[in-house]
């Protein structure tokens, strides 16, 4: 008589517990220094006399994860997760210690550029980790508990960077997390990794050398620094959308049905949030007179409801449908990231705006993490790698080049209408919200 092994329910229990750990630990780093550098830069930009580099520090790791996500698909699909991941770990921390050692803003700069290399391989190499080393079940918990990561450095990642920066100097947030980095590496390095079959398809390096240079051009461009900035910025956006093209599965900016649709809705959604939250701060300070502070605990707030949808999306058996959870969750951003707009009516009460903006959050954990499982449940046998940069690069290209137009379009009225120009972006961001809707009805192939 045989006896059935159980299920295992959890991926925080044995044979997944210590993957788990690792993935969370690398995803702990990444936000807490994304976080920690937002908090900084104006510091660095006065002490290295580099003010005009400031939107450059920004835009360079977004630019160089574009390089890093095309070749680490396929690497990571030939060679599998866990080299990709150690590999990705190790770039990562130089390029950090190069920007806590910069003795210049254009060094910083180039250290920031390495850092963004090593972010885009550790990115692809943990969304094949969790489609490699889970079962399906497990997969969109797993997700969840990754989105879960961002909530302690959203509510410590800020003070603690500010603290050292005062106490030590801003160096030393940059040279600190190399050491945090080695607990990291002890738990991924035997992270399961199985390596791909039949890996012969072309790295487009060259097309994703193009689309990163286009991505800088539309953001100093987008800077009006240079005589005859439109003619950039239009140019910019021309070479990221005809090499982006090129890089994409057929099909991801036209809505096909299927794994290009899943791209395509991912991609949208990411467009409609993050051009809403750079605003969010501005708004909440110009149009009703919150400290920063205080605008700081509403982005927590939706750090939280975002970690809060992703876990709804795993557990809450109302949205086991897949296609439902990604139509609610795109539904929840147009409606939250709009009702925020709502910020600049003064007769508007602040809780309207503040609770708006956590739906929007909701949506997009709850959306983000179902279409991160879809596209690696439609990814072709051996292609999670090339699927996983597909899917990430997207966001990149569109995230990058959204924004830099945007900023095109707030410069124009900041200096008259701040709290105006941003309110028509937010309105804009909540369009774009809309419009996910339309490749999200396209998901099943």
């Amino acid at each position: 008589m045989s006896v059935a092994t159980p299920e295992v329910a959890s991926a925080w229990r044995a044979p997944y517990l210590r993957t788990t750990t690792g993935i969370v630990a690398l995803t702990l780093l990444f936000a807490f220094e994304a976080l920690a550098v937002a908090t900084i830069m104006p510091r660095i930009a006065d002490e290295l006399d580099g003010l005009r580099w400031y939107p450059i520090a920004f835009a360079a790791p977004a630019a160089a994860s574009v390089v890093a996500l095309v070749v680490a698909g396929p690497a990571i699909d030939r060679h599998g997760p866990g080299p990709g991941l150690i590999v990705g770990l190790v770039i990562f921390c130089t390029g950090l210690i190069v920007c806590g050692l910069a003795p210049t803003m254009p060094v910083f700069v180039l250290g920031r550029l390495v850092h963004g290399l090593g972010a885009g391989v550790l990115g692809v190499g943990t969304y094949v980790v969790v489609a490699q080393a889970y079962p399906e079940r497990l997969r969109a918990q797993t997700f969840a508990v990754l989105s879960a990561a961002w909530v302690l450095p959203a509510l410590v990642g800020p003070v603690v960077a500010a603290s050292v920066a005062g106490a030590v100097g801003w160096r030393w947030v940059f040279l600190g997390v190399p050491v945090l980095a080695v607990g990291a590496w002890l738990l991924v390095r035997t992270t399961p990794s199985t390596p791909g079959e039949n890996q012969t398809r072309e790295i487009r390096i060259g097309a994703a050398l193009v689309a990163a240079a286009g991505v800088m051009i539309v953001t100093i461009g987008g800077q009006r620094l240079v005589a005859g900035w439109p003619a950039l910025v239009l140019a910019g956006v021309v070479v990221v959308v005809l090499a982006g093209r090129r890089l994409l599965p057929p099909g991801s900016w036209s809505g096909r049905r299927g794994l290009p649709s899943v791209i395509g809705t991912k991609g949208l959604i990411s467009i409609a949030y993050a051009s809403a939250e750079v605003y969010v701060p501005l708004l909440l300070t110009l149009a009703r007179g919150l400290t920063l502070a205080q605008a700081g605990w509403v982005l927590t707030t939706g750090a939280v409801t975002w970690s809060t949808g992703a876990w709804l999306a795993a557990h809450w058996r109302v949205l086991r449908e897949e296609i439902v959870r990604v139509r609610l969750g795109c539904a929840l951003i147009a409606t939250g990231v709009g009702g925020f707009a709502l910020v600049a009516v003064p007769t508007v009460p602040l809780v309207v705006p503040v609770i708006s903006w956590g739906t929007a959050a909701l949506g997009i954990g709850m959306a983000t993490s179902t279409l991160s499982v879809l596209a690696m449940a439609l990814a072709p046998a051996g292609g999670q790698g090339r699927t996983s940069s597909a899917l990430q690069l997207n966001d990149s290209l569109a995230q990058s080049t959204a924004l830099a137009v945007g900023s095109v379009l707030f410069a124009g009225l900041a200096s008259r209408n701040p709290v105006g120009g941003a309110t028509l972006l937010v309105a804009a961001a909540a369009l774009v919200g809309v419009f996910s809707l339309v490749p999200a009805a396209r998901l099943r192939p």
